[in-house]
């Protein structure tokens, strides 16, 4: 399965499903996330919220829609959707070797454990602030950082998805 953030398509171009929660909190933003099966079989989905992230875990068969207003959990095979929670924290989302979803906040990174309603924090070094997912390096996951309250210390982290450990990768203080 290929996903990706796409800008609106015409009317009919693809096979549609509107993904919309009510909330009296919603925003008027949309999402449109184009998805391509293993038959090349395209269609696009309208999920509520501006756009920040989507991934497909091979290993669990699901799909993860993250937008500002919610995140929607998906079942690959037939996009229908397991569950979605209300978002308003989460900025970024990876997803493991393993087939782990991985979220962060500015402030702490957290892995799905069997919903999102069983997120488990990463306990790091320090308090975080800022984070910013960079690249993976086999079964670590780069990311920057600073340290909260103490925006000149700058650093290039490292979670180690086999143990679930963050450690300071290469110290580098901007003073």
């Amino acid at each position: 399965m290929k996903t990706e953030i796409i800008n609106q398509p015409y009317s009919r171009e693809f096979k549609e499903r509107i993904y919309d929660i009510e909330s009296p909190w919603n925003s008027q933003s949309w999402t449109w996330i184009k998805f391509t099966d293993e038959n090349m079989i395209e269609t696009v989905g309208q999920f509520r919220g501006f756009p920040k992230e989507v991934k497909y875990s091979e290993s669990q068969n699901e799909i993860i829609v993250l937008t500002s207003d919610h995140i929607f959990r998906l079942n690959a095979s037939d996009l229908n959707l397991i569950e979605t929670e209300r978002q308003l924290n989460y900025q970024d989302l990876e997803v493991s070797p393993d087939g782990t979803f991985i979220f962060h906040n500015y402030y702490e990174i957290e892995k799905m454990n069997n919903s999102l309603s069983e997120m488990i924090e990463i306990e790091s070094p320090f308090k975080m602030d800022d984070i910013r997912f960079k690249k993976w390096n086999g079964k670590n996951l780069e990311f920057e950082c600073e340290e909260f309250t103490n925006w000149s210390r700058k650093e290039l982290m490292e979670l180690d998805t086999t143990e679930w450990k963050i450690k300071i990768k290469t110290p580098h203080n901007n003073v």
